[in-house]
């Protein structure tokens, strides 16, 4: 498993993986107010300007370094979705979807969609309802 290392200064948290880094320096070079490669811990982010820290984390060149999005996870654990096979029948979503279609083009469907289960459909990938006329169970 590969090793993480993390720093936060209470708002954002930078985690380090010390197995991709390739030494390219532009961390301490860019903001060496953080980053102190002659100091234990080498990343010290307390007391900077949070935006500064993003800026120059995103310039990593190995992904070495890379910021924890504690809001955005937090955002996507209480957006759970809801999937919910009906019986013989269709696949339901509830939630606002896009699709993607073979051919590339995209559909918006706002609270809940239908996807067909059975193969039937003559409006794939959406459920028209012949599952019922096919007898479909699952």
């Amino acid at each position: 498993m590969e090793k993480i290392r993390e720093y936060t200064n209470g708002d954002v948290t930078i985690q380090w993986k010390p197995g991709l880094c390739i030494h390219s320096e532009k961390c301490w070079r860019g903001l060496s107010e953080v980053f102190k490669p002659k100091e234990k811990p080498w990343i010290q982010p307390e007391g900077v300007d949070s935006k500064r820290i993003v800026e120059q984390v995103g310039q990593c060149p190995s992904g070495a370094l890379s910021m924890k999005d504690e809001a955005h996870e937090k955002e996507n654990k209480d957006q759970s979705i809801k999937i919910e096979a009906l019986k013989n029948g269709p696949l339901m979503v509830h939630s606002d979807c896009v699709i993607t279609k073979p051919d590339g083009t995209t559909e918006v469907r706002q609270n809940r969609v239908t996807f067909c289960r059975c193969g039937h459909s003559a409006n794939k990938p959406f459920c028209d309802g012949t599952h019922k006329k096919e007898g479909f169970e699952g």
